[in-house]
């Protein structure tokens, strides 16, 4: 994951079967997928030669809100700055800011033209 702010530091893909996707991903570009217990299922951390590349998640518990579709996370220098800005433009937020552990927080909005997209604040920032 990328946390230079401006770039986009990951992609999550959210569907109904996730097991199936991860079948296809791997088969399909070589990915190699790594279990990610959510609980009473696992998501997937799908990773290349270079290291962790995406998600594949199931569209149910903490992520049943989330469209379904990939989902790009754009890096940004302040979350709360951001979500303020993205409402004063025209956009809505549409889920509250979220911990992810020690690695940061963020939130998704949604751009005036319709389009979702996940902002990330990295707990530890790149120059």
């Amino acid at each position: 994951m990328s946390s230079r702010v401006g770039t986009i530091g990951w992609l999550d893909i959210t569907v109904d079967n996730a097991d199936g996707l991860r079948d296809f991903y791997q088969s399909v570009v070589g990915w190699t997928p790594e279990a990610l217990s959510m609980g009473d299922y696992s998501d997937y951390v799908m990773k290349s030669e270079a290291g962790a590349v995406a998600g594949v998640c199931h569209r149910r518990g903490a992520n049943a809100d989330l469209p379904k579709g990939w989902l790009p996370y754009i890096v940004v220098e302040n979350l709360d700055e951001s979500l303020e800005t993205c409402q004063k433009r025209g956009g809505r937020i549409r889920s509250d800011p979220r911990q992810m552990g020690e690695m940061g927080r963020y939130a998704m909005i949604e751009d005036p033209s319709g389009g979702v997209v996940a902002l990330w604040e990295d707990a530890k920032k790149e120059e």
